[in-house]
């Protein structure tokens, strides 16, 4: 009985298929029997042909000027169809197709696909976990990527050599970049905090045309989509230029409002490893500081507030973001905890509740955590991506096993 259902169903799709093709001839037949007496010139190009479309097309197309002189003089609009009556045409009008015009028309106007801009800064040993960063971004991911790569000179082979193996991928491009920072205070930006770090603060400044862009540090993983994050954009108001994540979710222990000797956001800090930038509105936005009375512009007010802080900020240009954004606390976004989960999140007790009940969305494992015992679930977490992945050819099945880690990491703190 199966058997003679899908006779029929393929017998109902051929008569289909043939109705389709009878009604294109009857459309044509007028033409075609009219000939070179004093019936109507054929017109079988439809509008996107006439312009100058594909040549086999425009082959035919010529094979009918000559043989119907001045029948090229006669069509001077395809823009009504074969739908229309072809009688009804007027004497001046050639019709098209409707059918197979609306077909190319559609594949002719598809839109671009936005790209999500991702940039990190690499120093030092940070290759490999430069690397399974952006191998997690990869896997996840559904819009395509363009990953801004700030590295030291002497590690950029490594980097071209590993991401041109991916290029079959197809789903990103890269750009490679020098650190540089600006001239005259650029070994003191340098060894700010961890070697090359400050170098985010400049990204609005040499990233000119970039609008948007979501920095992460190099031992950031995803463990889902960045389109997910990159959504998060739409939700700033009109006044929001950054998002970032709470440095601590309970104030009993937060470092910046039990040690920190400068000004800090809200209640606990934020922290900087995650970071989302509408850097149009940043390159666009006066600031207000306590150095002077006059708002300064983001490119003028970095070095003022180093000179005046760096005898007191411990964490470097995070700790810099904290002052700026304490002065103008209505241009940050808070995002949850489990967009930048940390083991400061698990290390004293579960105190990140928006990852107990929707899950860690991307990790961030600061304190070495990924290269010693101090967190296992952290670590497998790390080794299964950059283990399990090196080809990028089959990642679904780590994928499930970094869901299931990532999953029993917030029940077991």
């Amino acid at each position: 009985m199966r058997r003679y259902l899908r006779i029929a169903v393929l017998c109902l799709a051929c008569g289909f298929c043939s109705l389709l093709y009878a009604f294109s001839q009857l459309a044509l037949a007028p033409e075609e029997g009219a000939g070179g007496g004093g019936g109507k010139p054929q017109a079988r190009a439809a509008s996107w042909l006439a312009g100058g479309g594909r040549g086999a097309a425009r082959g035919a197309g010529g094979a009918a000027t000559a043989a119907h002189p001045g029948g090229s003089h006669r069509c001077k609009d395809f823009s009504l169809c074969y739908w229309n009556p072809y009688w009804m045409l007027p004497s001046d009008v050639c019709g098209m197709n409707c059918f197979w015009e609306a077909a190319f028309r559609y594949g002719l106007k598809v839109q671009p696909v936005e790209r999500m801009h991702l940039a990190v800064v690499a120093c030092g040993e940070r290759l490999e976990e430069t690397v399974t960063m952006l191998k997690s971004a990869i896997i996840f991911s559904i819009k395509p990527l363009q990953f801004h790569i700030f590295a030291e000179d002497q590690l950029h082979d490594s980097f071209k050599g590993i991401l041109d193996s991916w290029s079959f991928l197809q789903t990103f491009n890269y750009s490679l970049y020098p650190i540089s920072f600006p001239s005259e205070n650029a070994l003191e930006w340098k060894k700010l905090f961890k070697p090359c770090a400050s170098q985010r603060l400049f990204l609005p400044l040499i990233l000119k045309e970039v609008d948007s862009l979501l920095y992460v540090d190099t031992d950031i993983l995803f463990l889902r989509p960045v389109d997910d994050i990159w959504s998060l954009l739409k939700k700033f108001n009109s006044t929001q230029i950054a998002g970032m994540a709470p440095e601590h979710e309970e104030p009993r222990i937060g470092w910046y409002n039990r040690f920190a000797r400068h000004p800090y956001y809200g209640k606990t800090g934020v922290n900087s490893g995650v970071m989302l930038m509408n850097m149009t509105r940043i390159r666009r936005k006066y600031f207000k500081n306590d150095m002077t009375t006059v708002r300064m512009r983001w490119g003028d007010i970095l070095m003022p507030l180093l000179k005046k802080y760096k005898l007191n900020i411990t964490w470097g240009d995070q700790d810099l973001l904290n002052i700026i954004f304490f002065h103008n606390p209505e241009s940050l976004f808070i995002f949850p905890c489990q967009w930048n989960y940390r083991p400061d999140h698990c290390i004293y007790g579960s105190n990140c509740q928006e990852a107990e009940e929707e899950g860690i969305f991307i990790l961030h494992g600061n304190r070495g955590v990924y290269h010693d015992d101090k967190q296992p679930a952290f670590r497998a977490i790390y080794e299964a991506l950059r283990n399990g992945m090196t080809s990028l050819g089959v990642p679904r099945r780590q994928a499930l096993l970094v869901h299931f880690l990532s999953s029993h990491l917030v029940r077991a703190g």
